[in-house]
């Protein structure tokens, strides 16, 4: 299993990063760090994120490197990022 990243996700996992690093580089550093093991866990267990549980209907999971969700779905193989938000923010359909 391989995790990717949508194009989208991708720029909000960035934006994150830039965002954290303005006022602390060393915690946009632990950050990144913490948010690659907890993806690169999915590769092995891609079932381990927990149903989103604003939307359980859907057949999404999140894993969260707080303060921040990560939004995926496996798809042939491939574990999906779809979207990355602070938990501050109210999700709608992902």
């Amino acid at each position: 299993m391989k995790v990717q990243f949508t194009p989208s996700a991708r720029n909000q996992f960035l934006s994150a990063l830039t965002y954290i690093r303005r006022d602390k580089p060393s915690a946009a550093v632990n950050f990144r760090n913490k948010a690659e093991t907890i993806l690169r866990r999915l590769e092995l267990f891609p079932e381990s994120g927990r149903v989103i549980p604003e939307f359980p209907e859907f057949p999404y999971r999140e894993v969260i490197v707080s303060p921040y969700r990560f939004f995926y779905k496996v798809k042939d193989n491939i574990v999906w990022i779809i979207a990355v938000w602070h938990d501050a923010q109210l999700p709608k359909e992902p």
